[in-house]
Order: structure tokens, then C-alpha cells, then sequence
């Protein structure tokens, strides 16, 4: 019976902050129905009632993240969740090496462990592989808080480049009847190749030797949740708006240009229709240009990209029968919909500007790339920050779109 208990305490505190989320957005309807109408009595925004909008559609925002806060939390894996598939389970003995080496700095251990694998440089350079099971964990605190590592594709590799190939789409191809006889042989595609080379990410939490010493203290754990979120707010602004030479290159990073006239290696872009803001008449008309310019394929699992102030903009928005255009979905942690697409926030990207690309949209899983490689090092510093050890931590990370077409920007311009 208490194993049941503790398995519905947190469902219920979910549905306790979805009720609430729920009842904030109907709040927020009401009182921009009511602005609304009070426009059209007096042609005229009342300045008390748009503070009192904008107050609720905060709260909406605020109580949203408390509920994917909670889902997230409800599901993320602890240190002794099982391993991934095909993860190589690692024993008690490196376990033990590490927790050495992690309190008293012992790494003879640990580095007679290691010497039988290959590392990227040196043991007193590159430090020491952490065990997989804190690998996992930070892996999984870091996409819970990246909003582009969620939606993109993810790539583990050895090394320090991924080089992907790709067709340029000049394959010969064509209908022939069974008996037919087959004309010329069928061209091969040219192929060129993008590199998706990693760049190496830190974190430097610090631990008093009292802290390191006292033997209740699961070291594993106190190191994912130090660095966890140092690495997630790094990922996710780097994904968005990286440049390329010292952190993976953001979609912002790109050449953007009119989408009728872009070249192969160029992500296309929809005027909004007016500078910095949405057209004056038929404002959501721009969304529906945007969701139509990716081809089907991509169409069928878009996804909306944008950051909250954005959202809460959008959340005003109505269609020809009165019916909001963003609506909240009634599963926690689930993402809002925005004309029946999901809507995926990302604070990293721009805020709604002269020539701004706030919004984006298409299937990120296809465009964008995401490659990892394996392994999580952490170095051991006892004397750059006395009385406090100082422990280096770093994982590589690299990124790229690796298809232009997949995604398409607003840009908020005339033209």
C-alpha cells in the first residue's frame, strides 16, 4: 500500500496544477472577450483592462510551466533507474574508482580502468569518464530542459566529427513495364557531405571537502544536479543562435532568406506582413502562409517554435467563428497547439521585432541534428579555489541543420 501512495502523490499534484492551468487560461478567454468588446463599444483600448489581460496570460504561462515542471520531474530517471538499451552496464569497480577518485582524489584506480579504453587526450588534461548511470541522468535532466534537444534528432557518435552524407537528389529514376526493355543504367546521385564537428561544453560546480567526506552524501547525484542545468541553458541558447566555431550552429546562424527565392543552403522565411508586428487586418493569415510553406512531408510533423512572450501574444488570437486559435492540451506535460500544431517554447529565441524571426515552423526532427559524443569527463581541481574542490566537467555537443527545407521562419518584415 505505500508503494501505491507514493506512486499517486505526484499524479495528483499534477492534476492539482492542470486544474489550475485550466481554469487560469478560461479566466484569460473571459476577460480578452471582454476587451474585445469593449473595442468594438468604444473603439478604444481601456489601459486597466489590458494590464489585467496581460496579468492572467503571465499566470497561464507561469502555470503552464508548473505543470511540465512537474511531468518532467514525475518521469526523469534517478541513478538507479536500469541503463538504456544496448548501454554497456557498467561494474561496481568503476563505480567505486570514481567515488574514490570524486572524494579523496585517488585516481589511480580510475585511470588503470581507463587505460584499457580510448580517451580524448590525456588523463591529467581530459579527466576521467564519469560512470554511464551519471552520464544517463544528466542526458536526461539536460533534454528535459533543452526545448530543441527534444524536438531534434540525436546522434551518438565516437569521435569529435559526425560527417553525414547527403543526395543533392539527381538520382535517375522512372516507370518501366515488366517486360519492357530497360533503357540506360540509372544515374547515381551526387553526394556531398555536411560535418557536424562537437565543441566541448563545461561545468565548474565547486564542493566544500566536508561536503565530499560526509559518506550520506551521493556524490553521483549532487554532481548531475550541479551541472545539469549549467549545460541545458548553454545547449538550448547555442542550438538556437550558436556560431558555429565554439559552440554548435543555431538556426538563427544561418543565411535566411524569401522563401521564393532561397538556394539550397538557405532556410526560408514569410513576411508577417507588417514591421515588427503582424498585419493590421487578418493578423493570423501569416501563420497560415507559414504552416503551408514546408511540402507535406514536413508539414505532417511540424511544430511550432517560439519563446513565451510570443506565445502570449498569440494566445489572443481568434478565427472567423470566435474560437481562439492557441489552445492548452488537457495532458500534463504535453506541448499547447497552436492551429492544431504543437507549440514548442524556446526562451532563446527573439522576442517579436523589426525584422525578427520569432516564429518558426516544420518538422525540427528532420531538419536539425543534434550529435553527442559519448562520454562525460570530469577533472578534479583541489587547488585553484581553496578551501573548495573544484570539479571541471565536460561533455562535447554538436549541432547543424541538415535539412533546409524542413523548417521555415516568420520573419516580422512588410516583405
Amino acid at each position: 500500500m505505500t508503494i501505491e501512495t507514493k506512486a499517486e502523490a505526484p499524479n495528483a499534484e499534477i492534476r492539482g496544477a492542470m486544474r489550475e492551468f485550466l481554469s487560469a487560461f478560461e479566466t484569460f478567454k473571459d476577460a480578452n472577450d471582454e476587451r474585445l468588446a469593449a473595442l468594438e463599444a468604444k473603439s478604444a483600448d481601456d489601459i486597466v483592462l489590458n494590464e489585467k489581460i496581460e496579468r492572467i496570460n503571465d499566470a497561464v504561462s507561469e502555470q503552464k510551466a508548473a505543470v511540465d515542471r512537474l511531468a518532467l520531474k514525475q518521469g526523469r530517471p534517478s541513478i538507479g533507474a536500469a541503463a538504456r538499451p544496448n548501454a554497456i552496464i557498467e561494474p561496481d569497480e568503476r563505480k567505486a574508482a570514481f567515488m574514490r577518485y570524486m572524494r579523496v582524489g585517488d585516481a589511480t584506480s580510475v585511470a588503470s580502468l581507463e587505460s584499457k579504453s580510448v580517451n580524448a587526450g590525456t588523463d591529467s588534461e581530459g579527466g576521467y569518464l564519469a560512470p554511464e548511470e551519471v552520464e544517463r541522468l544528466i542526458t536526461a535532466a539536460v533534454k528535459d530542459i533543452s526545448p530543441i534537444r527534444q524536438i531534434a534528432s540525436v546522434r551518438d557518435i565516437g569521435g569529435n566529427v559526425f560527417r553525414k552524407p547527403v543526395s543533392n537528389g539527381d538520382a535517375v529514376a522512372g516507370w518501366v513495364a515488366e517486360t519492357t526493355a530497360r533503357g540506360t543504367a540509372t544515374t547515381a546521385p551526387t553526394l556531398t557531405a555536411i560535418d557536424f564537428p562537437t565543441m566541448e561544453l563545461y561545468a565548474m560546480p565547486a564542493a566544500s571537502q566536508t561536503l565530499l567526506d560526509d559518506a550520506i552524501v551521493d556524490i553521483e547525484q549532487w554532481l548531475a544536479d550541479e551541472v545539469q542545468t549549467e549545460f541545458a541553458v548553454q545547449e538550448s541558447a547555442a542550438f538556437i543562435s550558436g556560431n558555429g566555431t565554439t559552440a554548435p550552429k543555431g538556426i538563427l546562424s544561418y543565411t535566411i532568406a524569401a522563401d521564393a527565392s532561397k538556394t539550397a543552403t538557405q532556410i526560408g522565411y514569410l513576411p508577417s506582413g507588417a514591421d515588427g508586428a503582424f498585419a493590421a487586418s487578418n493578423p493570423s493569415d501569416a501563420l497560415l502562409d507559414l504552416i503551408y510553406a514546408p511540402k507535406q512531408a514536413y508539414r505532417a510533423n511540424g511544430r511550432f517554435l517560439m519563446n513565451r512572450s510570443v506565445v502570449g501574444a498569440l494566445r489572443k488570437f481568434k478565427d472567423s467563428e470566435g474560437n481562439y486559435l492557441w489552445q492548452p492540451n488537457d495532458e500534463p506535460g504535453e506541448p499547447a497547439r497552436l492551429m492544431g500544431y504543437p507549440v514548442t517554447e524556446a526562451e532563446d529565441m527573439p522576442d517579436i521585432a523589426s525584422d525578427s524571426h520569432s516564429i518558426a515552423f516544420g518538422d525540427f526532427r528532420r531538419g536539425y541534428l543534434i550529435v553527442d559524443r559519448v562520454g562525460v569527463r570530469v577533472l578534479r581541481d583541489p587547488y585553484s579555489s581553496k578551501p573548495y574542490v573544484l570539479f571541471y566537467t565536460t561533455k562535447r555537443v554538436g549541432g547543424g541543420v541538415q535539412d533546409y527545407d524542413a523548417f521555415k521562419f516568420l520573419k516580422f518584415a512588410a516583405s
